[in-house]
């Protein structure tokens, strides 16, 4: 009795790895989709001085013509996440002063 449970649990076992790699595929590319925007009013925010509208950045010291999250290097399009505001998405026409242009 105890070989054909030890059985039961090794045939579960090796089914739940097997199957692992999988489930983790979409959790990763579902983990994006739901990122809350960033409240301007945050710290990080604010120590960046990022803007939800990049035309209110102009009077910025570091504010390029043209520049937006959409076109800067650390915005990722797919999830509208930016690695400086971990956890929160940004909005593409928004700036920071940590704007840097895409090769």
């Amino acid at each position: 009795m105890i070989d054909s449970s030890r059985r039961k649990f090794v045939k579960k076992g090796l089914f739940g790895l097997a199957a692992l790699p999988f489930g983790m595929g979409a959790l990763t590319s579902n983990a994006f989709a739901a990122l809350p925007m960033l409240d301007p009013n945050a710290p990080n925010a604010k120590a960046l001085a990022y803007v939800p509208d990049a035309a209110n950045a102009s009077s910025h010291a570091a504010f390029k013509a043209g520049s937006a999250c959409s076109n800067c290097n650390f915005y990722n399009a797919g999830s509208g996440a930016c690695p400086l505001f971990a956890g929160h998405a940004v909005e593409s026409n928004g700036w920071c002063q940590a704007w840097v242009k895409k090769p």
